[in-house]
């Protein structure tokens, strides 16, 4: 049965209740206020000119936070360099030739050290940091980040593999993915979401624009096939959101409810079949501000996966290398 916007409005305040109340007792919005006050301006004015200089980078510093958290929790796996003991995520399938954005995170980390005269922010933190201030530069809601993480001193490119939903996944795989990292229907529909800005591999979509089973609009991927023809050009980009790649808006969802999905998984958040994954996106399509408010929920709920804290793991001085 598909659920009411009433319905939904209840789940969505149980969550944030919820949420609130689970991570308010692990991590803490003012945990660098006294240790390092101007820590969290410095991410921002860095983020701030990353993102101006190529809007772009916003997304994928938000992708960083996401994969990261996805893989044991939000460690700052994802920026260890390989070592002699172990292979790290970086080449891992969702990641390798996609994922970007270590050198703006090398940047920061660099300054914060510079600005705390010392080495007191973990790189799991900044990854957070910079993924809300990326979302607030390309035009979202500023939300606020719950920090005292710590960072791992290792990475696995088998859990990557296995862990970060893939793009070809269809609804059940992706709600059973998100399920197991204690989230549910409403956390991947919304943080889905984060599509409405950055873009996409030709390689990753390309079966659906010439897929005759395929229920991506005819029209829209006619348009797409000049830039990814059926052979070659694998690296060529498209926006996920083709109306705007580069504002944080709720236009991501229009397209899916139009059939103009870029992804399969994406496309699967709304199938047309009447479902509560439909319900939810169509009522993004037509609640931009909502969209935007539970974005930020859904964003420290997903940030709150098994961090690191108290004596576990360590504040790395270089966030490619384990202390």
């Amino acid at each position: 049965m598909a659920i009411t916007v009433q319905s939904f409005l209840a789940c969505v305040l149980l969550v944030s209740a919820g949420v609130a109340l689970q991570a308010s007792a692990d991590l803490s919005p003012d945990f660098y206020d006294e240790v390092c006050p101007e820590a969290l301006l410095t991410v921002k004015l860095i983020v701030e000119a990353a993102v101006a200089l190529e809007p772009r980078m916003g997304a994928s510093l938000i992708r960083l936070h996401f994969h990261d958290c996805f893989v044991n929790g939000c460690d700052a796996s994802i920026l260890l360099d390989d070592t002699p003991t172990f292979t790290g995520e970086k080449t891992a399938g969702p990641n390798n030739n996609s994922v970007r954005g270590y050198d703006v995170i090398d940047r920061i980390k660099l300054a914060v050290n510079t600005v705390c005269l010392d080495n007191v922010v973990s790189c799991a933190d900044i990854l957070a940091v910079a993924a809300r201030d990326s979302v607030v530069a390309l035009g979202g809601d500023y939300y606020e980040v719950l920090l005292g993480r710590r960072d791992s001193t290792t990475a696995s490119i088998d859990d990557a593999n296995k862990n970060i939903p893939s793009p070809f996944l269809d609804l059940p795989a992706l709600l059973s993915n998100f399920q197991s990292r204690g989230l549910g229907l409403e956390d991947l529909v919304v943080l889905s979401g984060a599509h409405t800005v950055g873009f996409s591999r030709c390689l990753l979509f390309r079966d659906r624009l010439y897929n005759e089973s395929s229920t991506m609009d005819a029209a829209f991927a006619a348009g797409l096939q000049p830039r990814c023809p059926r052979a070659g050009g694998d690296g060529t980009l498209s926006a996920l959101d083709h109306r705007s790649a580069s504002s944080f808006d709720a236009g991501y969802y229009g397209g899916l409810v139009q059939m103009k999905g870029l992804l399969h998984s994406d496309q699967q958040l709304f199938r047309g079949d009447g479902g509560d994954a439909d319900a939810l996106v169509q009522y993004y399509s037509e609640n931009a501000d909502a969209f935007r408010v539970d974005f930020g929920a859904a964003m420290v709920k997903m940030g709150s996966l098994s961090p690191l804290m108290g004596s576990d793991g360590v504040i790395r001085e270089n966030c490619r290398v384990a202390n």
